[in-house]
């Protein structure tokens, strides 16, 4: 998807399980959904928003590295097809809430490119104007708002953006990501327990990538099952293969369809995993490396160049357009940020404290 275009606007595949009924909160899937098969040219769109995040955050590894990025950064690989299946379900009226993992998201709401890297960079011309870096992406005119450093910070405030939408009569959809950390939280449980109980416009995306920080689910939680666990909130919930873009996009289409009809808050765990640690500072030591292997062999961008091949819909000539197209996206975005100027020292305090003028 190109940042140009808002996402939800394409038309969505003429046969998908949107048509089906989500299950209910008595009874929680704990089969994985399964993708259909959409159009070829939404599946070219589909590979291009994946490897658009896959090659911007491979560019930030660079840049950190080189010390042209600073603060923490917390990278989405092996995730993508999360993001870019629940956003291409949503409407430019619609919001989004984030965590403090969210590239992948901002990239796949539509934020461009060049905003996003000028923030990382901490320079004016992101989309924080160069305020909040990695951890605090934030776009009002997208309704993408941000990032939070704190586990299930942004659940909250996602229910408070659900209930004025419906308090003012606004069919839109709020849909809150967050980790399976953040199910260990109070804010989930309190936010799952009002969302249900008031009936509000909520999609709960929990990315499910089996570590919070560096502690394993099952260390964690007694019952990992976290789908059958938030149905018990009275919602409709499932668990999704996050590896499949797919399968995410149908089941994000199912959720968010049954909550524009009325029928309150729906929860997807999004069964997923990330190939890089959980920050750049992190050693990674809690995970044994042929786990993080065999996972790597469901890369969900592999996965659906692998299935568009098979299906003589990808072609090296046509892979290479697209990497042609993001490489020069991502190249041109540090460019800028690197030509782009720094805050200044006279503004520090600017959005901080108010002047006596903006007080009277």
């Amino acid at each position: 998807m190109s940042p140009a275009r808002s996402p939800g606007t394409r038309k969505a595949a003429a046969t998908t399980k949107a048509s089906k009924k989500a299950p209910t909160s008595k009874r929680a899937a704990k089969t994985e959904v399964l993708a259909d098969q959409p159009a070829t040219g939404h599946r070219g769109d589909l590979l291009e928003a994946m490897l658009r995040i896959r090659r911007f955050e491979e560019r930030c590894v660079e840049l950190y590295s080189a010390a042209k990025i600073r603060g923490f950064v917390h990278l989405y690989i092996g995730e993508e097809a999360v993001a870019v299946g629940v956003n291409e379900t949503l409407t430019p009226e619609d919001a989004v809430v984030s965590t403090y993992r969210e590239h992948g998201h901002a990239l796949a709401r539509g934020i461009p490119a060049e905003a996003v890297m000028a923030e990382m960079y901490g320079r004016t011309t992101g989309c924080s104007a160069g305020r909040g870096g990695s951890m605090h992406l934030f776009d009002a005119s997208r309704r993408f708002y941000g990032g939070s450093a704190i586990v299930a910070g942004g659940l909250p405030l996602a229910a408070g953006l659900a209930l004025a939408d419906r308090m003012r009569g606004q069919n839109r959809v709020t849909c809150c990501f967050f980790g399976d950390g953040a199910f260990a939280e109070g804010e989930f449980h309190e936010t799952a327990n009002l969302a249900a109980l008031w009936n509000l416009p909520l999609l709960l995306a929990c990315e499910n990538n089996l570590y919070a920080m560096g502690t394993a689910l099952a260390r964690e939680h007694a019952q990992t099952d976290l789908a059958m666990r938030a149905a018990s909130y009275g919602m409709p919930a499932w668990a999704v293969d996050g590896m499949d873009v797919e399968a995410v996009e149908q089941a994000a289409r199912r959720a968010t369809e049954g909550i524009r009809a009325g029928t309150g808050p729906h929860f997807l765990e999004l069964r997923t995993y990330r190939f890089r640690a959980h920050s750049m500072y992190d050693p990674d030591r809690y995970r044994d490396k042929a786990e993080i292997e065999r996972w790597k062999t469901r890369d969900p961008i592999n996965q659906l160049m692998d299935r568009m091949r098979e299906n003589g819909e990808l072609g090296d000539k046509e892979l290479a357009g697209i990497e042609r197209r993001v490489t020069e996206e991502v190249d041109g975005a540090v460019e800028a940020a690197e030509q782009a100027p720094e805050p200044l020292v006279e503004d520090l305090l600017r959005y901080v404290i108010s002047t006596s003028a903006e007080v009277s």
